[in-house]
Formats: structure tokens, sequence, C-alpha cells
């Protein structure tokens, strides 16, 4: 709530900016707001027992679905044989497997199994669950412009 009242001081002093100067000032709030937001979602990611490398790769892979291993690599921002290691992990733990890719026969393709995606869509409900019940202490009007910003966010995310 701290957090809240200070973003509230921070969105007042931006309205007596010039368009690029609030531009930045948002920016720089988002950043903050968005680093506060990763480590609250880190504490409870560790819940699971599983490394956020891990847990990142498997994120891609249920959500994007099956991928080549290279193309995993770099929506991972990672070198290839890092995200060997990664997927040799997850493979032991039984998160992920590698199957035959149908169009190239050389090639193979990494996807979650059905427990790595029950691991995914648990962890993700918990930490909506957390965030919802947060949420549920600000007031109506904060919660119509939290809906609007995250719109916003996501489409402008897009873009980056």
């Amino acid at each position: 709530m701290i957090y809240l009242a200070l973003l509230s001081k921070s969105y007042s002093a931006m309205a007596s900016r010039t368009s690029k100067e609030n531009a930045a000032a948002i920016a720089d709030a988002l950043h903050s707001a968005a680093i506060h937001l990763l480590r609250w979602i880190r504490k409870e990611d560790d819940r699971t027992g599983i490394s956020p490398g891990r847990l990142s790769a498997l994120s891609v892979l249920v959500f994007a679905g099956p991928i080549r291993l290279t193309d995993l690599a770099r929506a991972e921002h990672v070198k290839p044989p890092t995200m060997t290691r990664i997927v040799a992990g997850s493979e032991s733990d039984r998160l992920a497997k590698r199957k035959a890719d149908s169009v190239d026969g050389r090639s193979v393709r990494i996807q979650a199994t059905e427990r790595g995606a029950r691991l995914m869509h648990q962890g993700r409900r918990r930490r909506v669950i957390r965030r919802a019940g947060a949420l549920s202490a600000i007031a109506p009007e904060e919660l119509k412009v939290l809906e609007r910003a995250a719109v916003i966010i996501e489409r402008v995310s897009t873009t980056i």
C-alpha cells in the first residue's frame, strides 16, 4: 500500500511535465513497479523448488507450445549450451521432453510434459490468487485504473 501511495505522488508530479519527460517518468515508475512485482513472483515461485531458469523456460513451453531448442534459447536470452543444460534438468525432473519435429525430421522440439504444464498452471493460479487478495484491499477506482493499465502495458510490451 505504501508503494501505491508513492506511485500516486509520482503520478501527480508527472502531470506537469512535457510529453517526452512524462513518458520517461512513467517508464521509470513502471520499471520500478515491475521490479517489485517480479521480486514478489520470485518469492512465490521459490515454493516450487524449481530453479528460476527452468521455470522461465517451462513457461515458454507451456504457453507457446513445442519449440526448437535454439528458439527457446533465443526466447530466454541465453546461449544454446545453457538452454541444453536447462532442458536436460527439466527432462530429468519430468517437466519437459523432446519430440521429433513433424516438419523437419532432423530436428527436435522441446515440449512441456503434463507434469510440467500442471506445475506451471498451479504456480500461476497461486500467484493470481495471492495478487487478487492484495488487490481486493484497494479502492474500486484504483482497480479500474489498474485494469486499464494492464491492457495498455500488455499492448506496449509486445512492441518492445
